[in-house]
């Protein structure tokens, strides 16, 4: 019986660790900093309707990803920031 506590006691001893494990914050996966769409050039000859229509797509192109991009750059920031504040 004495020896079941001591090696009890020995063994819940080895468990604890008094080294210091330091985490850091993920760097970003390059798959995420996909880049957007190329805009499309309005041709020299083209027709008000034609021009119209490629500036239009070119709007909706350029905010959707802007959109995007600004949020997860925001998301990735405040996550960054809650990780250092909970440290």
């Amino acid at each position: 019986m004495k020896y079941t506590i001591i090696i009890l006691a020995l063994l819940l001893t080895g468990c604890s660790t008094t080294v210091p494990v330091k985490q850091n914050f993920p760097k970003a996966p390059d798959a995420l900093f996909v880049r957007c769409k190329e805009l499309q050039l309005v041709e020299q000859n083209a027709s008000i309707i034609d021009a119209t229509k490629i500036v239009v797509n070119n709007y909706t192109e350029y905010y959707q990803c802007s959109t995007q991009v600004d949020g997860w750059i925001e998301w990735y920031q405040i996550q960054q920031k809650l990780f250092k504040e909970l440290r």
